[in-house]
């Protein structure tokens, strides 16, 4: 199944007999800026127009757990997790589509967290919001209340330790643009740099100018460079596990499984003891 589904294949989706539910995940990372810029409200967004039927998911509220040191966007607590999906509607036996506003990667983190616990049926609508043609809704839906249970697995899930060995013993791809990666600045953490043995690959070089992620083939060849191999063990990290989980999308595209450690650099930076590596070179 493939990981990412166009607009008009969703258009058909929604029309057939077993329609996806639908998660709106709009979601931008908020950065304190000096204008004093209100920070963005994914849900007055949701509210101004969303995809008929869509029900709004909050990432910082139900995708993950308040920051703490375990970093910016921690795993949520399970349960609540649930029911969140829950009430969304969200059934193990009916497909989901979540979306956000083009960017990706809030719709990668739901997309994520419900491969992770176990839903067998998730895809990102690949462009998100901008690329949907119909007509768009103000109305609140009420949907009945799903089934789901998470039951999350080892695989696909990588902490602080696990990150280390990795960049040691297979391939740790670095999802942050190449200047955080290098360190030359760092408007978020305590301290810029990258993960010793950590390859830089800015998630945004997966995605064409129009916010689509570029063909298998393509992504396939962008990995294959950087070292992926067909028996090569991938984990994605980024700034707090957001980011990252776009990257891990882009790998299920190419056909590459890969596992993400949420915690990230926003985890991985917080200990003052963990090695920490600049410029350009992994080590």
């Amino acid at each position: 199944m493939n990981a990412i589904i166009s607009a008009s294949e969703l258009a058909g989706d929604l029309a057939g007999q077993n329609p996806p539910v639908l998660l709106d995940v709009r979601w931008q990372l908020s950065v304190a800026k000096a204008t004093g810029e209100p920070p963005f409200d994914g849900r007055a967004e949701y509210a101004a127009g969303h995809l008929p039927g869509a029900v709004f998911v909050d990432l910082d509220r139900e995708l993950a757990a308040p920051a703490c040191l375990g970093g910016r966007h921690p795993l949520p607590d399970l349960a609540e997790f649930g029911a969140a999906m829950r009430r969304a509607g969200v059934s193990a036996g009916t497909p989901v589509v979540v979306y956000d506003g083009g960017q990706g990667w809030a719709a990668a983190r739901a997309w994520w967290m419900l491969r992770w616990t176990g839903h067998p049926d998730v895809r990102v609508l690949d462009g998100g919001l901008p690329s949907w043609q119909g007509e768009l809704s103000t109305g609140l839906p009420e949907p009945a209340e799903g089934d789901f249970q998470p039951a999350p697995t080892a695989a696909g899930l990588i902490d602080a330790d696990g990150a280390a060995a990795l960049a040691r013993s297979g391939v740790l791809l670095d999802a942050r643009a190449g200047e955080r990666y290098r360190g030359e600045v760092e408007p978020i953490d305590r301290v810029g740099g990258h993960i010793p043995g950590a390859l830089s690959a800015p998630t945004t070089d997966n995605v064409g100018a129009d916010g689509r992620f570029r063909p298998a083939e393509e992504l396939a060849a962008r990995f294959k460079a950087l070292g992926v191999l067909d028996d090569s063990t991938v984990g994605v990290y980024c700034g707090s596990g957001v980011s990252g989980a776009h990257e891990v999308l882009a790998l299920a595209v190419a056909g590459i499984p890969a596992a993400l450690y949420v915690g990230s650099w926003s985890e991985w930076s917080s200990d003052p003891s963990r090695p920490v590596a600049v410029g350009p070179d992994p080590q």
